[in-house]
């Protein structure tokens, strides 16, 4: 015989496999601790020089948005929620920003 036992050979061996496995689940805990990290935090945006401030958690919950009375201007309603749009939008792109830094980027297919 020409000494074949079959199988994969060389390089897939249960040790190398099973390696693979707990760096694997390793990843899959670090991902699963940081988007707990990241659900845990507030994030605050000011805008207008601080006339509105929006907190949102990392949850992409909104929890507050504080508004200065003097900005309130019934004759200009349209810049208020301009504001407070951009106050939320700000916010919700620092949560995608952290989630950019904190979560792994996986490959294509995954």
């Amino acid at each position: 015989m020409n000494g074949y036992r079959g199988g994969f050979g060389g390089g897939f061996g249960g040790a190398n496999l099973q390696n693979l496995m707990r760096q694997a689940q390793k990843m899959q805990e670090d991902m699963q601790k940081s988007k707990e990290e990241i659900e845990n935090t507030d994030f605050t945006a000011s805008v207008g020089g601080g006339m509105v401030s929006v907190v949102i958690g990392g949850n992409r919950r909104v929890k507050r948005i504080d508004i200065k009375p003097e900005v309130v201007d019934p004759d200009d309603i349209e810049m208020l929620t301009d504001l407070i749009s951009a106050g939320v939008n700000d916010a919700l792109a620092q949560i995608e920003q952290a989630e950019k830094d904190k979560l792994p980027q996986m490959p294509a297919g995954f």
